[in-house]
Formats: C-alpha cells, sequence, structure tokens
C-alpha cells in the first residue's frame, strides 16, 4: 500500500482543478488558455515524478495500490487505484496528447471556459480508466469521458454536430449497457460477498459458457470504443464534425481506450473465453485492415480519410491480441502508442489545415506545398509515419505484430500465411491512400492560382506540436525496447495462464 495518494492525485487534479476555471476572471481567452495548459502541464510533471521515483519497471506486479472503502452497500464499493505495466503508457500518453491538444485549441474563443473545463474532465476520466483496480470503479471513469465528448463535439463541431454527436453517444451508450452487465454479473457470481477488485477477479474461474457470455458483454463495449467493424460507423462522423484539438483525443486516447479494455478485462479475467474467440478477432482484424483502406480510400472528406486509416491501423491491434503471444500482445501495445502520436499529429495538422484554406474536400484542394511548406513537410513526414515507414513507430509496430502472429502456435502454418498475405495487402493499400491524400491536397496548382491568394504557413504554435508528436514517434522507431520495457514483464503474467492450461 502507497502511504501517499500519487494516483488519487494524478486522477482527480484535472477535473478539481478545471472546476476553479469559472471563477478565473473575464478577460479574454489567454488567461483560461494558459492556466488550463499550465493545468495540463503541472499534471504532466506529477505524473512523470510519480512514475519515476515510486514505480519499478521490472516487477509485473500493481504498484502505487491505494484503497479507500467509498460506499458500505452491498458491493462494498472501493475506490481502488492501482499501476502496472499494462496502464503506465496509456497514461502517459494521455498526459502527453492532452497537454498538446489544450495548446492546439488555443484558437477556441466561443465559450471557451466551458470547452476547457470539459477537457479536463475528459482528461480525468481517462487518467481513471487507465489506473482503476476495481471493476464498478472502471465503469463509472468509462462513463466519465462521454458526456465530455458528447458536448465537445455537439457545442464545437461543425454543420452536422448534432448528428454525430447522438450517434456517438447512442453507440457508446449502448456498449456501456453491455459493459454494466457483465460488470455486475461478474460482481455477483460465485461468491458468498460480491466483489469487484481486479487481483481476486483475475484468480476466479467460471464454468465455460458463462465465461463466454461475460466476454461477449465486454467485447460489445470495447468493440465500439476501438472500434471493431461493424461497430466503427460513429467514428468517421464524429471525427469530422469535430473540433481538431477534440479529433486529437478521440484519435490519441479514447480508441485505445477499448484496447486497454480488451487486455485489461477481456484476456487477463476470462482467458478461456479470449483463446476460443482469438480466432475470430484475427479474422476480423485482417478485414478491419483491407476494408477500412478501400472504404478511406475513397473518402473526399479528408478527416473521415484519416479517421478511416485510425480503423484500418485498429486492426493490427486486434491480430496482435488475438494471436496470444507474447511478441504479438507487445505488439498490440506498441501499436497503441504509436497510433496514438501518429493519429493525433495527423489530426491536428488537418485541423490546422483546415483553419487557414476553409476547405475540407480533397477534390477542391490543391497546390498547397508551394503556399504552405511547413505544414507540408510535417503533413509528408506523418503520413509516412502512419503509412509505416522503416525508422518509425508504426513500422516497428505492425511488424512485430506480424511475428507475433506468424510465430503463435495456436493456429496452422497454411491459415498464418494466407492471414499474412491479406495483411500485407492491406499494407499495400495504406501508401495508395495516404500518398493520393498528399497528391491532391499538396501538389497542382488549383489554390496557387487564385486570385489574391496568400495563406499563412504554420506559426511557432503549429510547429512547436507538430515536433513534439513527431519526436516521440522518431524515437520509438529507432529505440522500441524502451516501451516494450514498460509492458514485457505484464504481458508475460498475463500470457502465463494460457501457457499454463
Amino acid at each position: 500500500m502507497n502511504f501517499f495518494p500519487w494516483l488519487t492525485l494524478i486522477v482527480a487534479f484535472p477535473i478539481s482543478a478545471g472546476s476553479l476555471i469559472f471563477f478565473l476572471p473575464q478577460k479574454g481567452n489567454k488567461i483560461i488558455r494558459w492556466y488550463t495548459i499550465c493545468i495540463c502541464i503541472l499534471e504532466l510533471l506529477l505524473m512523470t515524478y510519480a512514475f519515476r521515483y515510486h514505480f519499478r519497471f521490472d516487477d509485473p506486479l500493481i504498484q502505487l495500490e491505494e484503497e479507500y472503502k467509498w460506499i458500505r452497500f452491498f458491493f462494498s464499493f472501493y475506490w481502488r487505484l492501482g499501476i502496472d505495466g499494462l496502464s503506465i503508457g496509456p497514461i502517459l500518453l494521455t498526459g502527453f496528447i492532452t497537454t498538446l491538444a489544450t495548446l492546439a485549441a488555443w484558437p477556441i474563443t466561443r465559450d471557451s471556459r466551458f470547452f476547457h473545463f470539459l477537457m479536463l474532465a475528459m482528461y480525468s476520466g481517462q487518467i481513471g480508466s487507465f489506473s482503476s483496480r476495481d471493476l464498478l470503479l472502471f465503469f463509472i471513469m468509462w462513463e466519465l469521458e462521454l458526456i465530455p465528448v458528447y458536448l465537445l463535439v455537439s457545442l464545437w463541431g461543425g454543420k452536422k454536430r448534432l448528428y454525430s454527436a447522438t450517434k456517438f453517444i447512442l453507440y457508446t451508450a449502448g456498449g456501456s449497457i453491455f459493459m454494466l452487465m457483465g460488470v455486475l454479473g461478474i460482481g455477483l457470481y460465485g461468491s458468498t460477498e460480491p466483489t469487484l477488485n481486479f487481483e481476486i477477479l483475475a484468480n476466479q474461474s467460471y464454468p465455460v459458457t458463462l465465461e463466454i457470455i461475460f466476454y461477449i458483454l465486454f467485447l460489445m463495449a470495447f468493440a465500439v470504443k476501438l472500434p471493431i467493424l461493424p461497430l466503427h460507423t460513429w467514428l468517421p462522423d464524429t471525427h469530422g464534425e469535430a473540433h481538431y484539438s477534440t479529433c486529437m483525443l478521440l484519435a490519441g486516447i479514447l480508441l485505445k481506450m477499448g484496447a486497454y479494455g480488451l487486455v485489461r478485462i477481456n484476456m487477463e479475467l476470462l482467458p478461456r473465453a479470449h483463446s476460443i474467440f482469438s480466432p475470430w478477432l484475427i479474422i476480423i482484424g485482417t478485414l478491419q485492415i483491407i476494408y477500412a483502406a478501400l472504404t478511406s480510400l475513397s473518402q473526399r472528406n479528408l478527416k473521415k480519410r484519416i479517421a478511416y486509416s485510425s480503423v484500418s491501423h485498429m486492426g493490427f491491434i486486434i491480430i496482435g491480441l488475438g494471436s496470444i503471444t507474447d511478441t504479438g500482445l507487445n505488439g498490440a501495445l506498441l501499436q497503441i502508442i504509436s497510433h496514438g502520436f501518429i493519429g493525433a499529429g495527423l489530426f491536428f495538422l488537418a485541423g490546422t489545415s483546415y483553419d487557414r484554406i476553409r476547405l475540407v474536400y480533397l477534390d477542391e484542394m490543391g497546390g498547397i506545398a508551394i503556399l504552405m511548406p511547413k505544414i507540408f513537410t510535417m503533413f509528408s513526414i506523418l503520413s509516412m509515419a502512419s503509412l509505416a515507414l522503416p525508422g518509425m513507430s508504426g513500422f516497428v509496430a505492425e511488424l512485430i505484430v506480424f511475428f507475433g502472429l506468424i510465430t503463435s502456435q495456436k493456429y496452422l502454418l497454411m491459415t498464418k500465411i494466407l492471414i499474412t498475405c491479406v495483411m500485407a495487402i492491406g499494407m499495400i493499400l495504406t501508401p495508395i491512400y495516404l500518398l493520393s491524400m498528399l497528391r491532391q491536397m499538396f501538389y497542382g496548382y488549383k489554390l496557387f492560382n487564385v486570385p489574391n491568394s496568400y495563406f499563412f504557413d504554420a506559426g511557432p504554435r503549429e510547429l512547436f506540436v507538430s515536433i513534439s508528436i513527431f519526436l516521440p514517434i522518431i524515437g520509438i522507431g529507432i529505440y522500441p525496447d524502451f516501451v516494450f520495457s514498460l509492458s514485457v514483464d505484464k504481458v508475460q503474467s498475463i500470457l502465463w495462464k494460457y501457457f499454463d492450461r
């Protein structure tokens, strides 16, 4: 048990400090912006200090544990927090991307108090989800970030913002109903005193049929958030209408919560059911890579094209989880971190481009490279990272997932070869839709020939955000062992249940 409540402080600080934003003097928006950015930076420093000096990276057990009895009724509900190698990466990613998204939201001037408060409330919900060690607390934190996202899209989105926000909340709230059923079912099963403690549930066994039912209930919730076909259709619409700072949070963090839930609950708590469903996950993940890549190629809307590319890249995570190998699972976890940076960066640059040219359809663009060479350079670099250029994080993550599938002992050799070939086709489609996007946006002379056309190139703020995202991408691509060192011991402890049977 930890003597100082580091995790409670880290979870509660953003939303608590954000509540004070309504008491700031109303003298323009700069005070609100700088206050929010300072909160995010301070939160990131708190995380870094706590993890650097109070977390042992070679220990797969839960650390920085905190447990406080919260509600003394029926379930004996606890405020139970803790982190391990599986959660520390997504938590640090959340802190980093949220700080940059706050800086990206600098142009927001309408109701900026409420906007920045919602971002900070979402921040607390996401950190709470990744650090929860109680299943009901995990569900509450999972739900906490839904309302901020709905409001951010519906109040600061595009022309179809209400439709997109409503679609988002219907999909995610519908998935949450299945999760709540799973939480109650697991908590009530086979114990004189109901418990939702992750440590106890991880050592609890269920009849196979009941375990499959629990697995399906949780899978429905996580499949919406990840997303997994065919529950993905809310994502392109939401990305297409949301402000690009909100898109950074969606692509960089929100989707990763679904992948984290699959590992934390479906893989760790329900191993027999996951072993049964893993071949289907492999098939769905492979189809998702191909389908989303082809659909992305047909999109005229720039943000929707990037959104479908995110759906395609999530297929590698699904395949890594379905491989049931330490290599595949480590590759999936690396893909979570890698795509968090790449997706956030692409949406940021798409948004900054829209701020300048006020165009969102690719066939109306052209010649931007001549007018805005800095944005062109950064957009090209991040697109190369997305298509898995060697030396960048996407290449390492997808390659490791490949190795995980090929070395899996669960599948026949011909099956693995067939799936690998189909995955390779998806990887060929990726540069096609990304290079086509770059060609339509930046080459040619369409905007260059517009009379009196002059567009501001990236300023210091845009360059800082872009470079801050690019550095981890190239750093992970060159030295991926830094990320692997966070999760390798925990991955082995999770897969031991599969190897031991």
